[in-house]
């Protein structure tokens, strides 16, 4: 995928994605959860996470300048794109308050833009 900006938003879809399908692993067709919900909400964070490293690492793989805008504008990017796809799919799903999705998930997101911040900036100081 040569565009950054094509790029950008479809591996933000797949931040919100991959974790989203894993969640199903854990959840009956019923819509019970099979495991302990503090179990699934660290799991859910690890996949997150592991997700998001791999997608880091592949879209700075062909940047060679601008470190530290492109980890603000991807953090910013995929800080929105999970939000809103959340609001879209997730909280009517659930239906789940909107002061209670933003204190037991909506939060966690933050740690997005922190991520991608951190390697631009840590590859802007490499170079």
């Amino acid at each position: 995928m040569q565009n950054k900006y094509l790029k950008n938003l479809v591996y933000g879809f797949l931040s919100w994605l991959i974790p989203f399908l894993a969640s199903f692993l854990f959840y009956t067709r019923e819509g019970e959860l099979t495991i302990d919900i503090f179990l699934f909400k660290s799991i859910m964070i690890v996949v997150g996470s592991i997700t998001a490293a791999f997608l880091l690492v592949s879209y700075f793989r062909n940047i060679g300048a601008d470190y530290l805008r492109e980890g603000v504008i991807l953090g910013l990017t995929w800080f929105g794109i999970n939000i809103l796809l959340d609001l879209l799919v997730l909280i009517p799903m659930s239906g789940m308050s909107l002061a209670d999705y933003f204190a037991q998930i909506g939060l966690r997101y933050v740690v997005i833009p922190v991520m991608c911040i951190t390697i631009g900036a840590a590859l802007k100081n490499k170079k």
